[in-house]
């Protein structure tokens, strides 16, 4: 049996969570489906799929071996694409996955003039603040914020940084005050980034000082873009990153406090990411993508945002 076949029906049964949305794909029968990813895991030797009424996994051995699967397919279709001169233009889709609130101010704008540009090209996006896992999604380029974990089998590029202030919205402040000192903010409320609920510690350093402060508030949410805007209703102090209030602060809706300390010190290369698959390097489809996006968030870190080339890992 065709070897090439077995991969691609089990990748395509893997990624869609069923042999029947990858009979689709295939245009063909699900048995013919069934099949050839049987035949691969007698092949093999080991189950590859967990197959329920309910739900289509990938076991143990079957991650490891869709991971190198995908690879092997990506780099067919890359060296097909180069040998016929289709990577010139970006063709087929794109599986993407970002930050929703990231998302939505950078990524949404850029559709109209992806589409214009590049017509043959098709975006599949997952938005999610949690961590969607590459390899079961399917995933071509993730955007990740902070400092991704180094992996061989991944690619990092730096697209922004990612400065974060605190401040809060000028009534706010003429009724509370103004912190004059990192140990001020445990009198104020602050708005939290956060799974749980009610404190959370915000570091900050300038020349002289390292502090650690532990603050509390009257919102715990894990949406960054519904705490700026309880920060600009005047609810509350905030931390927040440069990309998402720089606009807020430029208008005078938000003002930034404790402008001597540096927020969060000692995080090294923390920015906005695009990640994706190490064999991908050279993929036209994703360097259109995060080429765009790069130039989409360029001043997004603030005017005193450090300005050295993209770094990739």
């Amino acid at each position: 049996m065709d070897r090439f076949a077995e991969l691609k029906a089990f990748c395509l049964v893997a990624s869609n969570g069923g042999f029947s949305a990858a009979a689709r794909q295939l245009n063909v029968a699900t048995s013919s489906v069934t099949r050839l990813v049987d035949a691969l895991e007698a092949r093999i030797g080991a189950p590859l799929l967990n197959r329920s009424t309910r739900s289509i996994t990938l076991t143990d051995s079957g991650r490891g071996y869709f991971e190198q699967a995908t690879q092997i397919l990506a780099a067919l279709d890359e060296a097909d694409d180069a040998a016929s001169g289709r990577d010139a233009e970006p063709t087929g889709v794109l599986r993407i996955t970002a930050p929703v609130t990231l998302a939505n101010r950078y990524i949404a704008p850029l559709l109209p003039q992806l589409a214009q540009k590049y017509p043959k090209l098709e975006l599949d996006m997952r938005l999610s603040d949690a961590m969607v896992n590459m390899v079961d999604e399917a995933i071509d380029v993730a955007i990740r914020i902070g400092n991704p974990e180094r992996q061989p089998n991944l690619i990092a590029r730096k697209l922004a940084g990612h400065k974060r202030y605190i401040c809060a919205s000028p009534d706010y402040l003429a009724k509370h005050g103004t912190p004059g000192t990192p140990d001020e903010l445990a009198n104020h409320n602050c708005l939290l980034f956060s799974y749980g609920a009610g404190r959370a510690s915000w570091r900050l350093r300038n020349a002289d000082l390292a502090t650690e402060v532990e603050v509390r508030g009257s919102i715990s949410v894990n949406n960054a873009e519904m705490l700026r805007q309880a920060a600009v209703g005047g609810l509350g102090m905030v931390m927040l990153a440069a990309w998402l209030i720089q606009a807020d602060l430029d208008s005078g809706r938000l003002v930034a406090v404790l402008s001597d300390y540096q927020v969060n010190p000692g995080e090294m290369d923390v920015g906005i990411y695009a990640v994706y698959p190490a064999n991908r390097r050279g993929a036209t489809k994703i360097q259109v993508f995060t080429d765009m996006l790069a130039v989409a968030l360029e001043g997004s870190s603030g005017p005193e945002a450090e300005t050295k080339p993209a770094p990739h890992w």
